[in-house]
């Protein structure tokens, strides 16, 4: 399994350089086209392409971070410390 930084990692050693010419604003604008294209495909309930859409949104959004030199696993357990960070319980008990 791979772990999240392990994941960016990959994704910067096979993309950094490109996303580095094409810019942050041109990358950006990748990550909204993918999340359109998952918008449009989520009502054919077809899960491998809606899979295939949501790991291409992850990966953009990896590629938006390593640009920014953010580390995107601190982040995420920073955010969302194992448990939810407005009711403080795992499981959420929000309403």
């Amino acid at each position: 399994m791979l772990k999240i930084n392990e994941f960016q990692q990959l994704m910067k050693d096979i993309y950094l350089k490109r996303d580095q010419k094409q810019g942050l604003n041109k990358t950006f604008i990748h990550l909204i086209e993918e999340i359109g294209e998952l918008a449009e495909c989520l009502n054919s309930k077809n899960k491998e392409i809606i899979q295939n859409e949501i790991a291409d949104i992850v990966a953009w959004i990896f590629s938006i971070a390593n640009l920014l030199e953010i580390d995107m696993e601190a982040s995420l357990l920073n955010k969302y410390p194992m448990k939810c960070p407005r009711c403080k319980n795992n499981p959420c008990i929000c309403k």
